[in-house]
């Protein structure tokens, strides 16, 4: 038997991870500006795979099936639908908050995981059980060396990079971006400045939310179930990546979610089981080591 350690389990990796970074990217947006782990964060993940699913069944008649044009639908229905619900959860659950002890406020987020979750699972049209994803795009392999390689690799490591490049651009170069940036260093001095910090923090919310939904697409089209309690795993495991590569920091989630896929495919090649215990095990290291993770600074914040 060859070695593991090979080419196809980087490429599965790098889908992987790939997924992850959408996902820990909100974590690390939201906790830089609010100081908040949204553990609700999971299941807009899994409200963007549903509103997929029921583009697909609404659009199906327009669009003809599987297709470019039915995958860029459902991907703008998907972000659409995170971003609303990530909205609707800050405007309802978090802002009301905004100024009470932080351990109410998470406390309120383990809540309001819960609160989805079981609403989607009580919901007659949606239920607890599986369902099969719908395939958007028709598969295709290419051999490429000793790994074989899915257009869906293709799709998701460039819909995660076209996305982590924009909100790149957009931290970096726009206004939005400065705002962010200013909000997350001093509150109160940038409401001297006068910037509208609750904006800021909608915006924020409004972008996890959307690159959450994308993620749930991805997902959906890369491992074909989809099922009201998917976020719980993919939430917390994208949660530990932005703890490694330093919650708060955006180039950080990137590098930590990454090497979160390359090391859940790696240990998966073991033993599944093992595949999913390791991320676990990542956070305990990385808290016994390197608190602030890999590109994180030292902060005196308790949370």
């Amino acid at each position: 038997m060859g070695s593991i350690f090979n080419a196809q389990q980087i490429v599965n990796g790098l889908q992987l991870g790939s997924i992850y970074a959408l996902i820990a990217l909100g974590y690390t947006m939201v906790y830089g500006i609010v100081r908040l782990i949204n553990f609700a964060h999971g299941d807009f993940f899994m409200v963007g795979a549903y509103a997929a699913y029921g583009a697909f069944f609404l659009f199906n008649a327009f669009l003809g099936g599987s297709g470019l044009p039915m995958a860029a639908v459902t991907l703008i229905v998907a972000m659409a639908a995170g971003s609303v619900v990530a909205a609707l959860t800050n405007r309802f659950a978090y802002k009301p908050l905004r100024n009470k002890p932080k351990l109410s406020s998470l406390i309120t987020a383990i809540g309001v995981s819960m609160l989805i979750e079981y609403l989607f699972s009580a919901l007659p049209f949606i239920g607890a059980s599986f369902r099969a994803f719908p395939v958007l795009i028709e598969q295709k392999l290419y051999k490429i060396g000793t790994a074989t390689i899915s257009n869906y690799v293709v799709i998701d490591l460039l819909v995660a990079a076209t996305l982590m490049i924009g909100l790149t651009f957009l931290v970096r170069k726009t206004a939005l971006g400065r705002a962010m940036r200013a909000v997350s260093q001093d509150k109160d001095a940038a409401k001297l400045m006068g910037i509208d910090v609750e904006r800021v923090i909608g915006w924020t919310f409004l972008i996890g939310g959307a690159f959450a939904g994308a993620a749930g697409l991805l997902a959906g089209m890369t491992y074909p179930r989809i099922f009201p309690y998917m976020g719980i795993l993919p939430g917390l495991k994208a949660f530990i990546a932005a703890v490694l590569g330093g919650i708060g920091n955006i180039p950080g989630a990137m590098l930590g979610a990454y090497i979160m896929g390359l090391a859940e495919t790696f240990a998966s090649a073991f033993n599944s089981l093992l595949g999913e215990g390791i991320a676990f095990a990542i956070l305990i290291l990385v808290l016994l080591v390197r608190p602030r993770g890999l590109l994180g600074e030292k902060s005196a914040d308790k949370i």
